[in-house]
């Protein structure tokens, strides 16, 4: 998608390679938030995905 090309994370900015591996592309994270497309690079969708994990009651797990 030529859109993932000029994808830049919206908490750090960094951007994406388009020349990365086709296995670094996928760590990318794609979200939708009112009706606006944000892009989070490997190291932040971690810390973001860890955030979320830790605020889940323990009755999820």
């Amino acid at each position: 998608m030529a859109d993932n090309e000029l994808a830049h994370c919206s908490i750090c900015g960094r951007r994406r390679d388009p020349a990365a591996a086709p296995a670094d592309a996928l760590a990318w994270v794609s979200e939708r938030e009112r009706g606006s497309q944000r892009w989070l690079c490997p190291t932040c969708a971690r810390a973001h995905v860890r955030d979320i994990e830790g605020k889940l009651p323990a009755e999820y797990w």
